[in-house]
């Protein structure tokens, strides 16, 4: 099959096959792939609104057992720099997240064994009294609550949700794909696992995003194998909400110093490309203007990306890598009117709250 056929079944609106997609990330044309992808996105958004959250980003730990390789945020608990925030402490957050008219807090951190099981469910439970929206954890995350609890991931995640929550973002997931998970994150919970924990939450009405961390160790063969796994599990739950994709940062981890290649803008809008393309089944593509920066998150928009993702009042993991990105929500809104869209604050789960 050539390349010219497998542009004619995307514009015939075909699903792609996993071996079609390694074709498109190994020999697709750059502008190609753009076209298509952004005419795939027109059809699922033909009202041309961009959509992105007003959000922070808290760790609550910096303690973490799994110490994967490309982490600049973990820290050993013996290091003198670690903490872990109290509920008082969260709440004293959230409180001044309030202040700065935030929606939405993602609450994530390392995984500490040390922390109690009735931690994260106070930590749910009293954060979801403010009018801050509470979207937490990830797969790791969730495993080690389960093994701390010696309760079943069905149990955790109706605790959680009596508690108060109702979404979870995609973090843990890094390449789906064993042999880059054996390398990059062995202590990690594996590709299955991550899936499983991803479907009983589905199953139980708790909608979680879906994350790809690439530009390390990973081939195109690995990135396709992670995009079957999501849009496999898509097909079966309908509970994804989003994709987001990000490119490694080198700075401050272990293995920044084995990776010599970099990611370009261009490596980035095909990724985004080729997502909106395979992935069929999700509605919504993010581009990650925090990850590599304003021109190519705007420039993504016309790449198969339909939301500029969140503002990160506050960020640690990124910073710790030596990146930071910061701007403001009409700043947003005028990077979004620029190319050519409407510009929509929403919540987690992709309601409008208002035009800009």
């Amino acid at each position: 099959m050539t390349m010219i056929d497998i542009y004619n079944e995307i514009e015939n609106g075909e699903r792609i096959s996993k071996v079609e997609c390694i074709e498109l990330l190994k020999k697709g044309d750059f502008l190609k792939l753009g076209e298509l992808a952004g005419k795939i996105c027109f059809k699922k958004h033909p009202k041309r609104v961009v959509t992105f959250i007003l959000d922070t980003n808290i760790n609550y730990t910096n303690v973490c057992y799994a110490r994967c390789s490309f982490c600049a945020f973990y820290r050993n608990k013996t290091d003198k720099d670690t903490y872990t925030l109290s509920i008082d402490e969260l709440k004293s957050k959230i409180k001044d997240a309030e202040k700065k008219g935030v929606t939405t807090a993602l609450i994530q951190g390392g995984l500490n064994p040390d922390l109690p099981y009735s931690y994260y469910l106070d930590l749910v439970s009293e954060l979801s009294k403010s009018s801050v929206y509470v979207h937490a954890f990830s797969p790791p995350e969730i495993d080690l609550m389960s093994k701390i609890s010696k309760k079943s991931i069905k149990e955790v995640f109706s605790d959680l949700n009596q508690a108060g929550l109702k979404t979870m973002p995609g973090g843990g997931a890094e390449i789906l794909s064993e042999p880059v998970r054996s390398k990059i994150s062995p202590k990690k919970i594996n590709t299955e696992r991550w899936l499983e924990i991803m479907e009983e939450a589905h199953n139980l009405g708790i909608k979680t995003t879906a994350t790809m961390m690439f530009g390390h160790i990973e081939t195109d063969e690995d990135i396709a194998e992670h995009l079957e796994n999501i849009r496999s599990l898509q097909d079966k739950t309908g509970g994804f909400s989003a994709f987001i994709a990000w490119d490694f940062k080198k700075e401050n981890n272990e293995l920044g110093k084995q990776v010599t290649k970099t990611v370009s803008g261009i490596d980035y809008l095909k990724i985004v490309a080729v997502s909106r393309i395979y992935l069929d089944n999700f509605d919504n593509i993010q581009a990650s203007w925090a990850s590599q920066g304003k021109d190519v998150g705007e420039v993504a928009l016309h790449f198969g990306a339909n939301d500029m993702g969140s503002m990160l009042v506050e960020e640690n993991v990124m910073r710790q890598a030596g990146f930071r990105a910061e701007s403001t929500t009409k700043e947003i809104a005028s990077i979004i009117k620029k190319a050519g869209f409407k510009p929509a604050l929403r919540t987690t789960d992709y309601k409008i709250i208002d035009y800009l």
